[in-house]
């Protein structure tokens, strides 16, 4: 009987081991372990920023992000709809108002063209999601953010090792994210990091993320921050991880081009977009949108490759149908056409790095025999 091939599973047969046990017989394990400082400063130089600030997960430094930025009650914050909840959820949490953008169908990142509509004298930044494998198109956001003097926040949480027009993601506005769950390109089982060029945003960061203590008496505090650190044995496998980006990089690559070519002439799925003219797809993830002839939606093509033990994962719910912001008043009444249909139509098949050439094949053989 086959075994179950999941959405994802990460490799960790690098320095991991190595590295972690040189925590456990130092004795470092918490946040005060070398290995935070060294992976901070070895990420910020790979995204060619000057300053990294780790912490405990991807949603915490978009948190920490908000909050460095000053951003609170009655601003308003530009996003796309089509997302992780953690983006909007940092923005409403901080007491600002995010306000939506849809997505492009083919890139699945957020239309460029409809930001401009939305800025009004309430809007204090934009928040630029890299969605699943391209980034979102810079050059015409960066225009917006200096037309407007509006500040940037880059969640490039799924875009490690990947550039827009030759730099690297993470490496634009005021501040970026990355997250380090198990499914990103560099894990270390939860984790997160800030980068910015900026001295000032950088200290104000370290303060958020580490309860605001107050550097000459420790345990008086002037406001309110979070317990967010990264632990030395995260960093530890972070630094492991980092070490084989490249690599990582082009062994994604090569999986979406081998699937690319095997799923190419299955009728009725819409494959991801190869490049644009300022980027390569990274595959991040291998999305797959069921197009209009196909008479299933994308619950139950999961379903029937659940039932060959295939993993899978569906694509975002749109924060404007997210019942918690509809009771919180927030989107009422709002239709993104786009994000709808790739939210209903869309999921991914496993694409984690420790993926082989025959869990691809047997993905695409099963996937061809639920199409028919």
């Amino acid at each position: 009987m086959s075994e179950a091939i999941p959405v994802n599973q990460p490799l960790l047969d690098g320095n991991e081991k190595k590295y972690l046990n040189q925590c456990i017989e130092s004795g470092w394990i918490s946040s005060e372990g070398p290995f935070v400082k060294e992976f901070e400063e070895a990420f910020a130089a790979r995204v060619g920023r000057k300053y990294g600030i780790a912490v405990c997960n991807g949603s915490a430094a978009l948190e920490v992000a908000v909050a460095a930025l000053g951003i609170g009650k009655g601003d308003e914050v530009i996003l796309p709809t089509f997302t992780i909840i953690s983006c909007a959820a940092a923005i409403a949490r901080a007491g600002a108002i995010p306000i939506l953008v849809d997505c492009d169908l083919f890139t699945w990142n957020m239309q460029v063209e409809k930001i401009e509509a939305k800025i009004t004298p309430q809007t204090k930044a934009i928040m630029v999601v890299h969605i699943y494998g391209l980034p979102v198109d810079m050059n015409p956001v960066l225009e917006l953010a200096e037309k407007y003097n509006l500040a940037i926040i880059e969640d490039a949480a799924e875009m490690h090792g990947q550039t827009y027009r030759g730099k690297p993601c993470g490496s634009f506005g005021e501040i970026s994210t990355f997250s380090f769950y198990p499914n990103k390109h560099i894990t270390t089982g939860e984790g997160g990091m800030l980068v910015t060029d900026s001295s000032k945003i950088a200290e104000r960061c370290r303060s958020l993320r580490n309860l605001c203590f107050n550097p000459h008496k420790r345990f008086v505090h002037e406001e309110l921050g979070w317990n967010f650190r990264m632990t030395n044995l995260q960093a530890a496998l972070g630094k492991a991880q980092l070490e084989r980006l490249d690599e990582f990089c082009d062994r994604k690559r090569q999986m979406g081009r081998r699937y690319n070519e095997l799923l190419a002439d299955i009728p009725g799925l819409q494959l991801p977009v190869e490049k644009t003219d300022y980027a390569e797809n990274i595959y991040w993830v291998y999305g797959i949108v069921l197009k209009d002839e196909v008479p299933f939606d994308a619950a139950e093509a999961m379903k029937r490759l659940s039932q060959h033990k295939i993993g899978t994962r569906p694509f975002f719910c749109p924060m404007h149908e997210q019942p918690v912001f509809h009771k919180m008043g927030l989107f009422l009444g709002e239709s993104h056409p786009i994000s709808e249909r790739l939210a209903r139509r869309g999921f991914y098949i496993p694409s984690g790095l420790a993926l082989t050439e025959e869990q691809i094949k047997r993905v695409a053989e099963v996937l061809k025999e639920v199409m028919k």
